[in-house]
């Protein structure tokens, strides 16, 4: 077992994320939520209750009378009741009946006091557990295996909303409690942010395992359970089965169109056929698309979800750095011509954002520094204690410590949301959304130089636009001039390039000028730049001198 201290598995030394908060089990009857439960409150220090239990204390009958002289819809009532009182309580695992956790008002409750494991267990197993238990009502109308059969497909799907989930096998209690504890020590609970809008806004949502989960976070969101997953087929190779398995366990039906990987599939031609594969698919108008992997495919995707029969329910499930702090937050989605990067595409927002930093684990460590790029850019435009932050845990983040990751992939999520939800449509033509262009019409115009797809990484491009918009903000007059070498050498330090001169090949100024006049940016024929008055303070500027703009691509090594 991993944990991030040296607590022992005690109840004095539990996470920080659990130190007011209870541990409730749920699943199917004869799952083994109680002895399980017993065995795991002794292991933690902390008290065991059987929600079934404290209902006939509190009611004075058995769980069979109360079904039998009042019905089901009276048991639930009490049982919610109990629950609730249990949860505002002393921190305690609680193991709930098997119906419990299927009552919505339950589960917010659940939801809000405690950490709930979902023990799921296959129906052989069950069923010898259950065989001759006389006190379970809803076994005593026929066949128990049809029953749990009927049951599972019922409240499966439901309980896949829970926060953990554990397959119970056929193991003794010692070692199963065992697993459980080490898993809830490890837990580190998901973090989320909104994003605000003024027709709505959905949840990012950041942290381990979410990719299995998904099923249960989205269909609380989607208004079918039904979806087809884009993918490339590297993401398909790594993720795409866990992610089929988490929606199935969910009750979702799906199908998966994949594409090739990189840039070049954001092209016309590979939008028109996810368009054309969803319709062969006979998607409705509820039918979610669902995008895994990174950027080209969130951007890919979105647009055709954005397109198809004018709009189908669309979520993002980014599995690089780069797209989890930047490119699958905010709803752009589009498509590259030869002309330049984005020029076609759509505002369209995602239904729910799912950042799992269990697939960063995967990449390569060059994707992964590419990623940090938009993370620093987050505290140079608007809050320099972040900045200061990426500064001393900055390869951290990028060496791959997950606690260190979440928390920066929050901070940026959050700028972000708070940027779009005040400007969503980068419709302000100052100090709006396109303050999250920093650095970007710089790296913008060496993609397309290099040519998309041609080896220079997008959070590359950026990294060395940080520095040169610093650099030119510093020519202005506008900040420090030690500003961009402090920049650069904290680029430098997390392996990121810093200067053009890194690329290891001649630029022309011209044509570098004539790909930054192509840029989305362009307003009446001029070019606005994203500039900085310090760290943390960045502006936009429609009043810069392009002689200026000529001169420090020559200074930074460009040929004239």
């Amino acid at each position: 077992m991993t944990r991030n201290n040296d607590d022992d598995l005690t109840g004095d030394t539990l996470p920080r994320h659990l130190a007011d908060r209870s541990i409730v089990l749920v699943g199917i009857m004869g799952a083994g939520k109680t002895a399980v439960g017993k065995r795991l409150a002794a292991t933690l220090g902390l008290t065991f209750i059987d929600a079934d239990q404290e209902i006939e204390t509190a009611s004075g009958y058995t769980v069979s009378e109360i079904f039998e002289r009042f019905g089901e819809p009276a048991f639930r009532d009490v049982e919610r009741r109990v629950i609730r009182r249990l949860l505002e309580g002393p921190r305690i695992v609680l193991a709930t009946g098997g119906g419990a956790f299927m009552d919505p008002a339950t589960r917010t409750v659940i939801r809000d006091k405690g950490l709930s494991i979902w023990i799921r267990a296959p129906l052989p197993l069950l069923l010898r557990r259950v065989a001759g238990r006389t006190h379970r009502p809803l076994l005593m109308s026929g066949d128990p295996g049809t029953i749990l059969q009927g049951l599972m497909k019922l409240r499966h799907p439901i309980y896949a909303e829970a926060d953990i989930v554990i397959d119970s096998r056929d193991e003794t209690v010692d070692a199963m409690a065992t697993r459980m504890a080490e898993t809830v020590m490890d837990h580190l609970p998901a973090l989320s942010v909104p994003v605000v809008l003024a027709g709505g806004g959905y949840q990012v949502i950041i942290g381990s395992s979410l990719i299995t989960r998904a099923g249960g976070l989205l269909g609380a969101v989607l208004p079918q359970r039904r979806a087809v997953i884009v993918t490339d087929k590297t993401v398909a190779g790594l993720h795409l089965q866990t992610l089929l398995t988490g929606l199935e366990t969910a009750g979702f039906t799906t199908e998966t169109i994949v594409v090739e990987p990189g840039e070049l599939s954001k092209s016309i031609e590979t939008w028109a056929s996810v368009i054309d594969q969803l319709l062969d698919l006979a998607v409705e108008r509820r039918t979610a698309v669902i995008a895994l992997g990174g950027g080209v495919v969130g951007d890919l995707a979105g647009f055709a979800a954005a397109a198809t029969m004018r709009g189908l329910p669309f979520v993002q499930v980014p599995t690089t750095l780069l797209s989890q702090v930047d490119s699958s937050v905010g709803g752009k989605t589009g498509i590259n011509t030869r002309q330049g990067k984005n020029l076609i595409g759509a505002f369209y927002q995602p239904h729910m954002v799912l950042a799992d930093t269990d697939t960063l684990g995967t990449l390569p460590p060059r994707e992964l520094r590419a990623g940090y790029a938009e993370i620093v850019k987050t505290g140079l435009i608007g809050d320099a204690a972040f900045y200061d932050w990426c500064e001393e845990n900055g390869s951290g983040v990028v060496s791959g410590n997950r606690a260190l990751q979440a928390q920066a992939i929050q901070v940026a999520c959050a700028f972000k949301a708070r940027v779009v939800g005040d400007d969503e449509r980068e419709e302000k033509p100052n100090d709006g959304r396109a303050l999250l262009n920093l650095g970007h019409t710089f790296g913008h115009a060496l993609e397309a130089e290099v040519g998309y797809g041609a080896g220079l990484l997008h959070g590359e491009a950026v990294a060395i636009g940080l520095g040169l918009a610093f650099g030119l903000s510093a020519k202005l007059g506008h900040c420090a001039p030690d500003l961009a070498p402090r920049i650069r050498r904290h680029l430098d330090s997390v392996g990121l390039p810093s200067e053009i001169a890194m690329l290891n090949r001649r630029f022309s100024v011209e044509k570098l000028v004539g790909h930054m006049r192509k840029d989305k940016k362009m307003r009446d024929g001029a070019l606005h730049f994203v500039l900085a008055r310090g760290i943390g303070q960045a502006f936009t500027s429609r009043d810069v001198p392009p002689e200026a703009v000529v001169e420090l691509l020559r200074e930074a090594g460009c040929e004239a």
